[in-house]
């Protein structure tokens, strides 16, 4: 799983705001990892499929952990 460590929740959102291009992907993206979401909730909520919104998060989180310096991939860590 990934996190996003020693970073406030109202930076985490600027960083969103900065670098996820589109209004519904920064709501996806800010319902997923501020409000911990879950994947299927946001499927529902944004009237897509879960496969749709696995997707959408994979790429941003890729996209912030190249910008966000205190981002710790834990499933790397545990390998």
């Amino acid at each position: 799983m990934n996190r996003f460590t020693n970073i406030s929740n109202t930076e985490l959102s600027h960083y969103i705001d900065e670098w996820v291009r589109g209004e519904r992907d920064r709501q996806i993206m800010k319902r997923r990892l501020i409000d911990c979401i879950c994947l299927e909730p946001l499927a529902e909520e944004f009237d897509l499929t879960v496969d749709r919104i696995k997707q959408i998060v994979y790429h941003w989180q890729k996209i912030l952990k190249t910008h966000i310096p205190v981002y710790v991939d834990y499933a790397q860590l545990l390998s």
